[in-house]
């Protein structure tokens, strides 16, 4: 069952459980994905559609922050129900020593050999990782591995 499917059911089975604030986002994901489909004249395949869903699991992130500083409780309430729902769709998140491993194929695999190689690199590891890792901490690893070579 892709992705796509899943989101859908998930929505037809908010509607029965009348669970209106899940399928409010559930409608949210949807019309994003859709958007992305319509924008890019394609239908979008599990890998595109995690990267949408981490899209807007960033900026609920974003949010919250936002929200917080300025004493909106109820609103970082609602955004972090939606995080939850958004959370579900995203792949299992890799463990430290895996992201770890991965970095050190993409780099030997890459030929880098300095901070001058930290393209090539990211290029392959975000085909590897995407939505199974966070890429900001998975920069700042590669900058460390190539900063010691």
């Amino acid at each position: 069952m892709s992705l796509k499917d899943r989101i859908n059911d998930d929505m037809k089975a908010a509607m029965r459980a009348r669970d209106s604030e899940r399928l409010a986002t559930i409608r949210l994901l949807l019309a994003a994905i859709k958007q992305r489909e319509v924008d890019e004249r394609a239908t979008l395949d599990d890998t595109a559609i995690v990267t949408v869903v981490d899209k807007l699991i960033k900026q609920r992130k974003d949010s919250i922050v936002q929200f917080q500083c300025a004493g909106r409780e109820d609103l970082v309430a609602k955004e972090s129900a939606e995080l939850v729902v958004l959370q579900q769709y995203m792949p299992a998140q890799l463990s430290d020593a895996d992201v770890a491993t991965q970095v050190r194929d993409a780099i030997a695999q890459a030929g880098a050999v300095g901070p001058q190689d930290m393209g090539k690199v990211m290029a392959l590891l975000k085909g590897r990782l995407a939505g199974r890792a966070d890429m900001t901490a998975v920069s700042a690893q590669v900058k460390v591995a190539l900063s010691t070579k």
